[in-house]
């Protein structure tokens, strides 16, 4: 789209064939060939054929039937998607009122009326008291839509139409991926409870080791008191997981459209994360483009733009009216419907504001801003698209290996802190190996908890920045530590 669109009267009346004003065209793709970190093709199952089929094979694959429920819960009882559900019936209504102007109005109308007259009058009323007059009548009236003003105002509201389409799109979207991002922190969270537990009560236990060795003289009482205050350190975090815990599950209430605590019941019900995600097969960076719809959004967002450019040069014309009327008239209602009452008008109406083209170049020239304004959306639109894919597919990928590295290593903590316990016991290392090895397990198993959580929430955000998943999405074992070792 040039910089200046429209600029003169002159150039409009070049036009005036058709209807006026620039015809869309959309901008050129310029998206890349390929992802920068685009993974390796993985061998697919035949796709699905509808966004549907697609959708519900996708949350599937997390094998999660709660969550899968929870999806369908959100789409159908989201009290956001019901009003953006409302706003789209709204552009739909306008675009059908649009469509109407374009044909014929018609309307029928009928009044009786009776007059008593004052005495000056009488004598040219051939001396009557009163007058009684009926009349009947049909109108029709018709805009021809010479010069395209009707037409570029269709256009645009169907261009608003298609816009609002996508904008409920993208909240669903939106909405999906919120629900499924707080439902795995919550598994997360409850995952973190589940070990912080655990290691309280293997801390118990060294306690009642340590206190068992004071007493028999061959422990300190720095040693027991230092065994106390790590138990206490590690009851601490209960409060604030629960709190948490809490929160997710109220969260996870509003966004199904519940009040918050009706569905505790069935969350509190601890579940593992999952174990098997989704793999990416991902597609083209213009594939993507062309499924965000917060892209097209942008883009019909333009035409619409673009067509009231049309709409506002079209003033620059007269604006022509064909109307006509037939009726009767009758000071009887018996006389009514017949020759001699019968009433018949047609006519041709012009309407040019000859000394108004400064304000109408002024609203052409507002048209033609906005609509480059909307240009300037759209390529951001664009970029930011592209950068949020690049950007959760690196951290998607980083998160399979820092999640990977961790579960070696809580592997390997728990065995020192094992050991640790044993040699204690036996008299081979000071408490303080102990509780060094022991506070070690607690912080590695506490980061693969959350490295797991944030690799299962990267994926989801893929999802998001992908505006669903691609036909290449096919369920795969994709945790390392969760494959068969040779």
């Amino acid at each position: 789209m040039p910089d200046r669109i429209v600029s003169t009267p002159l150039l409009a009346l070049l036009l005036a064939a058709c209807a006026v004003g620039p015809d869309y065209q959309p901008p050129a793709d310029t998206a890349p060939e390929h992802f920068i970190h685009q993974p390796p093709a993985t061998e697919a199952a035949t796709p699905p054929q509808t966004a549907l089929q697609m959708q519900a094979r996708f949350w599937n694959g997390f094998n999660d039937p709660m969550l899968a429920q929870l999806v369908l819960n959100t789409l159908d009882n989201n009290q956001e998607l019901t009003a953006a559900l409302a706003h789209y019936q709204r552009s739909a209504a306008q675009l059908q009122a649009a469509k109407r102007n374009l044909l014929p109005r018609g309307s029928v109308a009928a009044d009786a009326t009776e007059s008593h007259l004052p005495q000056v009058e009488r004598l040219s009323a051939d001396g009557a008291e009163r007058i009684e007059r009926y009349q009947v009548a049909g109108a029709l009236s018709w805009e021809l839509d010479l010069f395209g003003r009707l037409q570029r105002i269709r256009e645009g509201r169907q261009a608003q139409l298609d816009a609002s389409a996508a904008d409920l799109e993208a909240l669903q979207i939106t909405l999906v991926a919120q629900l499924a991002a707080q439902y795995f922190e919550l598994r997360g969270r409850q995952q973190q409870l589940q070990v912080a537990i655990q290691n309280l009560r293997l801390q118990r236990e060294s306690l009642a080791i340590v206190t068992a060795r004071v007493q028999a003289g061959r422990s300190t009482r720095f040693d027991q008191v230092r065994a106390q205050a790590q138990m206490e350190s590690t009851a601490a975090i209960l409060p604030q997981l629960q709190a948490d815990i809490a929160a997710l599950m109220h969260r996870i209430a509003t966004l199904s459209g519940l009040p918050a605590g009706h569905m505790n019941a069935q969350l509190e019900l601890v579940q593992d994360l999952p174990r098997q995600l989704p793999a990416v097969d991902l597609d083209t960076p213009a594939e993507v483009l062309r499924r965000r719809p917060d892209v097209r959004a942008a883009e019909r967002e333009l035409a619409a733009r673009t067509a009231a450019i049309g709409a506002a040069q079209a003033q620059w014309f007269p604006r022509l009216e064909l109307s006509a009327l037939v009726g009767s008239v009758a000071a009887d209602p018996g006389d009514l419907f017949t020759g001699a009452s019968a009433s018949r008008r047609a006519g041709l109406s012009i309407h040019w504001p000859l000394l108004d083209f400064g304000r109408v170049s002024a609203l052409v020239d507002s048209a033609d801003a906005d609509a480059r304004a909307a240009l300037a959306r759209y390529r951001q639109t664009v970029l930011i698209a592209l950068e949020e894919t690049e950007t959760e597919l690196v951290r998607y990928q980083q998160s399979q290996h820092r999640t990977a590295a961790l579960e070696r290593s809580a592997n390997a903590a728990a065995t020192a802190a094992q050991l640790a316990r044993t040699r204690y016991g036996q008299g081979y290392i000071d408490f303080f190996e102990v509780l060094a090895a022991e506070q070690e397990l607690i912080e590695i198993q506490g980061a693969r908890v959350q490295s797991r959580t944030e690799q299962t929430l990267a994926m989801v955000n893929l999802y998001r920045a992908m505006a669903g998943p691609p036909g290449g999405f096919t369920p795969v074992s994709a945790l390392p530590y969760n494959r068969p070792r040779g």
